[in-house]
């Protein structure tokens, strides 16, 4: 029968399974009938009324707690409990009365009934008593509490009576259930013995015909599997569907071998890039070394030479060579402050420093000295809410709140610098606000001012490099967050960050 399909092979299987399956099915349906009937009572009946119970015990609870609140406070909104649990005792009694129509789930209506009667005891005797108005409302809030614990006990009493009852009626029904079940795997069995004679005769023709081959071919598979590509598969003789299989599966090996080469391909490509960018990394280390050692060093002595010269022979040439000097000593000093101003942007990250927990407030404040001068000078205000813990580098995400009140410090408008840095969580982030009340930023500007070197405005007018905020947006953005500026702030200039909430204070 190779080359055939597998279903003339089957189809002999199938007779003799056919007859036992029906003679099978027949018993278990009658079996199933009985257990899906055991289960829709405890599931549609049993169940939702011990929960029914459950939510009468809570609405009884918090009219009773309410109660309590009101007594101990006497305030009448420590009342809204109570309230709240008579509606949710009404409803509970009008479930339980449904589900236990006719006693079809166990016959509890006579335990509920003791239930209402003893609530509406407690109510009537001393609720109704002890709220405003009540002829027991003057009692010291010591002896009303008592009064209130005996008169509910019966009531608390009453609702263990109840749930005893429905886990009585819970308990009989999983019996029933249990019992059930062991009815239909005994039909199951006996099914089972009347197939298992079917299978073992089509297991003999089904053996030979489709096993053997499955398995050759499985073997072949696996090989590939295993990772033999080069090698093609044999040929495996078997029915036509099994002949198929095997042509897709050294299909498949064949369009393996040809990505795994392009594979290969790449991932050489792709080492070679990895190492140049080693290489660029490496170079970009020794540059910042000459910038700190080798650069600095003339300039250094550049700019005292000039200083020198502008000390020594100030006053005995023309004004225009004063001029020219003061020129000199002031590119050169603005060079010493790029070039350190450089360094600092690109050693940012590089510190290996292990991120620790850190008191956003504190660093605040560790900011705010730093700039003690600056901020008398503007006659400046810093208010801080409450801001919380984080993980980072100290040193770095100090240096962040020190250029954003910096900013806010440096260009202010007429009246007096008021600097707000606050947070609020958002998702899975701390978002940091740094608002004031200066210029102000136009929205246009607002991808350009975190761009190093940019700035807004001449030197003349705002001293500075145009490094500060690049620093703050490398800064953040290696911390896992982002910076940018809320373009719908008025009144100033908002900035606002975004730092993750380290693993400990996540919920």
């Amino acid at each position: 029968m190779a080359g055939r399909p597998v279903g003339q092979a089957l189809a002999l299987s199938i007779g003799v399974l056919f007859v036992c399956a029906v003679v099978g099915i027949g018993l278990a349906l009658a079996a199933n009938s009985r257990l899906s009937s055991r289960r829709r009572f405890v599931v549609d009946q049993i169940t939702p009324a011990q929960l029914a119970a459950l939510a009468l015990q809570s609405a009884l609870v918090n009219e009773e707690a309410g109660t309590r609140g009101y007594l101990i406070t006497r305030r009448p909104q420590f009342l809204e409990p109570y309230r709240l649990g008579l509606a949710a005792e009404a409803r509970s009694y009008a479930q339980l009365a449904v589900l236990d129509e006719h006693g079809r789930a166990g016959g509890y209506a006579g335990a509920v009934a003791l239930v209402q009667a003893r609530a509406e005891g407690w109510r009537g005797a001393f609720v109704a008593a002890a709220l405003p108005g009540g002829h027991h409302s003057t009692l010291p809030m010591q002896a009303l509490i008592a009064a209130d614990r005996t008169h509910f006990a019966p009531v608390t009493e009453a609702l263990g009576a109840l749930q005893s009852r429905l886990a009585r009626a819970r308990a009989d029904a999983r019996r029933d259930l249990f019992d059930a079940a062991a009815q239909l795997r005994v039909i199951l069995i006996l099914t089972g013995a009347l197939m298992v004679l079917g299978i073992l005769g089509a297991a003999v023709l089904l053996r030979r015909l489709i096993l053997i081959p499955l398995a050759m071919l499985g073997r072949e598979a696996r090989r590939v599997a295993r990772g033999e590509f080069q090698t093609p598969l044999m040929r495996v003789d078997g029915p036509r569907e099994i002949v198929e299989v095997a042509a897709d599966v050294e299909a498949m090996r064949e369009r393996i071998v040809h990505e795994l080469s392009a594979v290969q391909a790449a991932s050489a490509l792709l080492e070679e890039q990895a190492e140049e960018l080693t290489r660029s990394n490496v170079e970009l280390e020794q540059f910042a070394y000459v910038a700190s050692h080798d650069l600095q060093e003339p300039l250094r002595k550049v700019a005292s030479f000039c200083q020198a010269l502008e000390r020594r022979y100030h006053g005995q040439l023309d004004d225009r060579a004063d001029q020219y000097i003061e020129f000199a000593v002031d590119g050169a000093k603005r060079m010493q402050i790029l070039i350190n101003d450089l360094l600092a942007f690109s050693r940012v990250g590089r510190g290996g420093h292990q991120p620790v927990l850190l008191d956003a407030g504190e660093l605040v404040a560790q900011a705010a000295s730093s700039l003690s001068g600056a901020i008398d000078d503007a006659g400046a205000t810093l208010v801080a809410a409450d801001l919380p813990v984080v993980r980072g580098d100290r040193t770095l995400l100090v240096s962040v709140f020190q250029n954003l009140i910096a900013n806010a410090v440096k260009f202010r408008g007429p009246e007096p610098p008021v600097v707000r840095i606050e947070a609020r969580r958002d998702g899975g982030c701390w978002e940091f606000t740094c608002a004031d009340n200066g210029i102000g930023i136009d929205a246009d500007y607002a991808e350009r001012i975190f761009v190093i070197f940019q700035r807004l405005h001449t030197k003349e007018v705002y001293p500075g490099t145009g490094i500060g905020l690049a620093m703050c947006r490398k800064i953040v953005e290696r911390h896992g967050g982002r910076i940018w500026l809320d373009t719908g702030y008025t009144g100033g200039t908002c900035l606002r960050f975004t730092l993750p909430i380290p693993e400990e204070d996540q919920p």
